[in-house]
């Protein structure tokens, strides 16, 4: 698996599948989900309120995949972060769930490159850099394991992608 890091808009990406940090309506929101939605078109919130109807809400950790409409790659992968109220055990194991449950579809679905955003770092305040060490972790450790190409983490802000260079450099060495 080779890793890529990008300071830019997830929305822009070409990829297998773009992972959406979603929250568990499914109906789009604030940051990467409304700019998904907006940017994907009505397609994608057809296509999430048909998953709404069969299963109900998405529950935090897991993860759910639809068509991309407008956008440049074939899939999003909606997964629900965690809302950080504190450390917490259970709140970094449901955000490595995150990472975790979008590349088992991943690989379900024959993705063989995907597209990260910074899952909860925005309004579910997730400590930036403990998130940035589960993402890493999580994915090397499934890559491991399961068959996935190229893994692009895609960070918006200057904080994120100082972090991720940072944390993938001393992997590297």
């Amino acid at each position: 698996m080779t890793t890529e890091l990008i300071k830019g808009d997830i929305t822009t990406i070409k990829a297998d599948a773009i992972v959406n940090a979603a929250n568990s309506s499914l109906l789009g929101g604030g940051g990467v989900d409304g700019a998904i939605h907006r940017k994907g078109g009505k397609a994608i919130l057809e296509a999430c309120v048909t998953i709404r109807d069969k299963q109900g809400k998405c529950k935090t950790g897991n993860a759910v995949i639809t068509i991309a409409g407008n956008l440049p790659a074939k899939y999003v992968i909606h997964t629900v972060g965690p809302v950080w109220n504190g450390d917490s055990e259970e709140k970094n194991a449901l955000l490595a769930d995150c990472y975790r449950n979008s590349l088992t579809l991943a690989v379900k679905n024959n993705v063989k490159v995907i597209a990260f955003p910074n899952i909860s770092t925005g309004i579910y305040h997730f400590p930036k850099d403990k998130a940035a060490d589960i993402a890493i972790t999580t994915v090397n450790n499934f890559a491991q394991k399961e068959k996935i190409d190229k893994v692009i983490f895609v960070c918006f802000d200057d904080e994120n992608y100082q972090l991720y260079e940072e944390k993938l450099n001393r992997i590297k060495q």
